[in-house]
């Protein structure tokens, strides 16, 4: 099915229909995850291992590292428009065979670590292509806005999500959470399918070749081309490191480095929860600023001082003797590194030839959903060894270093959003 391309009206991104399908279509989506990976959980806990429970919420990572840099190569080849549909469509089949299946039987750890292998391989041909999205339905003046309206859905996605999963397990076992999952999946397929997409603009001369679905004659090609093509950007390039850098330095401690200092302060899962409250309160806040105003000046800049003062906060975090302070402080880094992750995936999107936008959005979420995980292991031994303080300085010193070198390469201080 080929999509209908039209030229979309240029119009304040929260007043443009298009717009609102799609986000629409990628709420539904976000808060059917959250829905599938309560219902994984539950079902996972209820064969009864505690090794085997491990080993299914684990298994649907694999994929996604593997595949993801993939899964920008397709969306670029065959539009992201298609692989999102195709990837939605997919996941509500997936999901709702499991469902029907869990009617008639108990659920076996094998099945499971099936459908979570499967259910991660279309994640990775999904992540890519919804990031690649906003460029083609609508104007470069409201990616900012719309990276903030995202940023809301995501936020709210996870507030809805976790606990509608929770009352479908408690009510019907996690069959009725993985049919509800299921539905929300579907729900996104109508709004997809009406999104007006725009033409592709003519390639810029910013890596001084041509796009590759002219020149490369395969997928390895394209996927060889589009990382030469970032490696050798001025912008793009930059930008990667400082992604890499901030996801490496904050991940880790702010998932799992957050429940060991809590088990260590004696906050325990309540003062965990408030913390993670503020944090999300945060996010959602720069997030709300950014979908209403739209713009910021010296986008570039911004984004650099916001990594680099978010990373104070993150070093601050372990050493609060109180919940309410580090709630407070979660919310000031939620604040903060809301504001430049946006501020980053505008600049990606406005920055990017749209003929590499998928394999330079694959590039991006592969540090954020594959590569940064693995810093988890890394940040449990190194409390183990150290203790919080430390371990927290050092990530914050990651992410710091992220912010310095943004602000020392002079084409990505100098980075403007489009008006």
């Amino acid at each position: 099915m080929s999509a209908p391309v039209t030229e979309v009206p240029v119009r304040p991104a929260h007043r443009d229909p298009n717009v609102l399908r799609w986000l629409g279509a990628y709420t539904a989506s976000m808060i059917g995850d959250s829905v599938y990976f309560m219902a994984l959980a539950w079902a996972a806990a209820r064969t009864g291992s505690a090794s085997g429970t491990g080993l299914v919420l684990a298994a649907g990572s694999l994929p996604r590292a593997l595949l993801m840099l993939g899964g920008g190569v397709l969306a670029d080849r065959l539009g992201p428009r298609r692989v999102v549909i195709g990837s939605d469509a997919a996941r509500a089949l997936l999901v709702l065979s499991l469902a029907a299946a869990l009617v008639l039987t108990a659920p076996t750890v094998g099945v499971l670590v099936a459908v979570a292998l499967l259910f991660g391989a279309v994640d990775a041909l999904f992540l890519p292509a919804v990031g690649a999205l906003p460029p083609r339905i609508s104007g470069p003046g409201q990616l900012a806005r719309i990276q903030g309206l995202r940023a809301l859905a995501a936020r709210g996605s996870s507030i809805i999500g976790a606990p509608l999963g929770g009352v479908a397990v408690a009510t019907g076992g996690p069959a009725l959470a993985f049919a509800a999952a299921g539905v929300l999946f579907a729900l996104s397929l109508p709004l997809l399918l009406r999104l007006r997409i725009r033409p592709l603009p003519e390639p810029t001369e910013t890596s001084g070749e041509a796009p590759a679905a002219e020149k490369a004659p395969n997928a390895w090609h394209d996927l060889v081309d589009g990382l030469r093509y970032i490696r050798r950007h001025p912008l793009l390039g930059p930008l990667m490191l400082v992604i890499a850098l901030s996801e490496l330095g904050f991940v880790g401690p702010l998932n799992l480095g957050l429940i060991l200092l809590s088990e260590q302060r004696g906050w325990g899962a309540a003062g965990m929860g408030w913390i993670v409250a503020g944090f999300a309160g945060g996010a959602a806040g720069s997030a709300l600023v950014l979908a209403v105003r739209g713009r910021v000046p010296r986008a570039g800049t911004v984004m650099c001082l916001m990594a680099l003062v978010g990373a104070t906060g993150i070093a601050a975090l372990a050493q609060v003797p109180s919940v309410a302070l580090a709630a407070g402080i979660a919310a000031f880094v939620g604040l903060t590194a809301g504001l430049a992750g946006a501020l980053c995936g505008a600049l990606v999107q406005t920055a990017a030839d749209p003929a590499y936008l998928g394999r330079v959005t694959s590039v991006s979420t592969f540090f954020t959903y594959a590569i940064a995980p693995l810093s988890y292991p890394v940040t449990g031994a190194a409390v183990a060894l150290w203790g919080t303080g430390p371990v927290f300085a050092v990530s914050a010193a990651v992410c710091a270093a992220g912010g310095v070198m943004g602000l020392a390469v002079t084409t990505l201080r100098r980075a403007e959003l489009p008006r």
